[in-house]
């Protein structure tokens, strides 16, 4: 490779690195705290276990027992964002638009914890979504595209700066030889 090849190399190497910097920083830092969401209750509410394993509790006793909790504040349907059923576990977690999560016995709607859910937000803020909604297709992706390009130019770089040192050391041992 060229003098002035590896050189331009370098230069755009640097320069898109630093034009995707801040949006690479906010994915590997909101993924490194996914990574761990299981072993902090802080940022993910640890599931709970129950008695039983079928759900036999109805929609109506499930909204009814969420409305009894008063700091999740989820008075109806439309408060609620999805409900994530585990039979093996024999629990109901309801989770809330505002983030709130209850987690109910599957066969009597006993609420066995009730705790703000983080990760939701760190999940929005890794994929871009928590900034404006078109930062995911806008920002994160062609992002993402030109760190996969630096990461391919960065092979590229190091591939000729072996071989060049090898090409060099094979020279001299001829020399030598």
């Amino acid at each position: 490779m060229s003098i002035n090849l590896r050189k331009t190399s370098r230069n755009f190497h640097l320069w898109l690195s630093l034009v995707i910097f801040i949006p690479v920083v906010v994915v590997i830092g909101s993924g490194l705290l996914l990574q761990v969401k299981k072993e902090f209750d802080w940022l993910q509410p640890p599931t709970q276990k129950a008695l039983g394993d079928a759900p036999s509790i109805s929609f109506d006793n499930i909204i009814e027992a969420v409305k009894n909790v008063p700091e999740a504040k989820l008075n109806s349907w439309g408060d609620i964002d999805r409900l994530d059923v585990r039979p093996d576990k024999g629990i109901i977690k309801v989770r809330g638009k505002n983030h709130w999560e209850v987690q109910l016995s599957a066969t009597n709607g006993e609420v066995l914890q009730v705790a703000y859910r983080r990760t939701d937000t760190i999940e929005a803020i890794h994929d871009g979504s928590w900034f404006f909604e078109s930062a995911k297709l806008w920002l994160f992706l062609p992002a993402a595209i030109l760190l996969l390009i630096l990461w391919l130019t960065g092979l590229v770089m190091l591939f000729t700066t072996l071989k060049s040192k090898y090409l060099k050391q094979y020279y001299r041992s001829l020399q030598k030889g």
